[in-house]
């Protein structure tokens, strides 16, 4: 008899299932939040004021994704229409100490962080007698500390609430299917719980899928993954040398493994918005011997999101679209077309690492790479999709 096939049990990720994802920029009051947003979205909200709450309602903004990938089948082909991929991103009022029990704005700012499927946490790390600091003086690893206390305390409270919500329904007892789930789910919970009075994040943990959908329907905030931007001077973002900058590194590898550092100088890069050209601003860079951290800050964000693309080309249109990894074609075809998915039939592939290797579509099909892909096909990162559908039933 062949060998039972073992069954693959699928990932199931934390967060929110889709691909119209939103990161949300956090970190207490006046460490360069607002002025990153409008470096990173070139937008201008006037001028960030050099108080706390200055920003009270999260500016949103999409920002373009920048992908050497979709130049290069612009170059190609020359469309008429070009639509790169974009991230969303909101700018977050400043946390102080005490949010979680409704300091300051606190339970504004909270809801506004649970929107959010991602976090990018600024970090200051630069003197300057200008700029009040909310604490009173600089010291990354203190904030650092603040706001994981703040978040954690505020997953505690909601964890809780759920715990005791699912209480009250197995308090009923009896034996039923549904009452084995409820016991599951309270079971869970409880773990969660646990784990964060143990002063751990959500994310850090090796969760059951199972566990997984339970833990998504909490909307907590320590379940999000977390890009940490370290807000340097000009001078010290130039010269890549901070005195904080290893107290921050140590900090987030004892306490956040695995999670991304980024050295960032927001004055730096609100200055290269300045310029009257691109061409200027790189122009800048060279004689600086540096560059704008902010490609490297939104491609991170992408990938800790676990998002991807595929591209439709042709001269009418090139166009970057974003899926989630590990997304199957017909759900590719659903982010084109709601209608797409339903009525699926086929999906004509090849990657765009092909496409360029060989030079040409016709060289592509002449080499036998075209190929016809299924409902079960999971689509790759860099894919270019051809989606064949049948008509919407009306």
């Amino acid at each position: 008899m062949p060998p039972k096939k073992a069954v693959v049990q699928e990932k199931v990720l934390l967060g929110r299932p889709g691909n119209n994802l939103k990161s949300g920029i956090v970190g207490l009051a006046n460490v360069g939040k607002s002025t990153l947003f409008q470096a990173i979205t070139k937008s201008s909200l006037g001028n960030p004021a050099n108080f706390p709450y200055a920003t009270i309602d999260p500016e949103e903004s999409r920002v373009i994704v920048p992908d050497d990938r979709f130049d290069w089948l612009c170059d190609q082909y020359k469309p008429k229409s070009r639509v790169p991929a974009n991230l969303t991103i909101y700018d977050i009022a400043g946390l102080t100490r005490g949010a979680s029990t409704g300091a300051g704005l606190g339970n504004a700012f909270l809801s506004h962080i649970r929107a959010v499927d991602a976090i990018f946490q600024v970090v200051r790390c630069f003197d300057d007698a200008e700029i009040i600091h909310v604490e009173g003086d600089v010291d990354p690893v203190r904030d650092l500390n603040i706001i994981s206390e703040e978040l954690r305390v505020k997953d505690i409270e909601f964890t809780e609430k759920a715990l005791d919500a699912l209480g009250k329904q197995t308090r009923r007892g009896g034996q039923s299917l549904e009452m084995k789930k409820l016991r599951e789910e309270e079971a869970t919970v409880q773990k969660v719980l646990d784990h964060l009075k143990d002063g751990k994040d959500v994310r850090k943990n090796d969760w059951t899928p199972k566990e997984v959908e339970v833990i998504n329907t909490l909307q907590l905030l320590t379940a999000k993954p977390v890009v940490y931007l370290v807000n340097l001077s000009e001078k010290d973002y130039v010269r890549q040398k901070n005195k904080y900058l290893p107290k921050v590194f140590e900090w987030i590898k004892e306490n956040s493994p695995g999670d991304s550092l980024i050295p960032i100088s927001v004055c730096f890069e609100e200055r290269l918005t300045r310029f009257e050209t691109d061409e200027e601003a790189a122009e800048e860079c060279k004689k600086l011997g540096t560059k704008s951290a902010l490609p490297k800050v939104i491609t991170i964000m992408r990938q800790v999101l676990n998002l991807a693309s595929f591209f439709t080309t042709g001269t009418d249109e090139v166009r970057q679209w974003t899926i989630r990894k590990g997304v199957k074609a017909p759900g590719a075809a659903g982010v084109i077309h709601t209608d797409f998915e339903k009525t699926f039939i086929q999906a004509i592939a090849y990657n765009y690492s092909t496409l360029k290797e060989l030079g040409d579509e016709a060289a592509v099909k002449a080499a036998g790479k075209v190929m016809t892909k299924g409902k079960e096909y999971v689509v790759e990162d860099g894919d270019i999709l051809l989606i064949k559908a049948g008509a919407a039933r009306g």
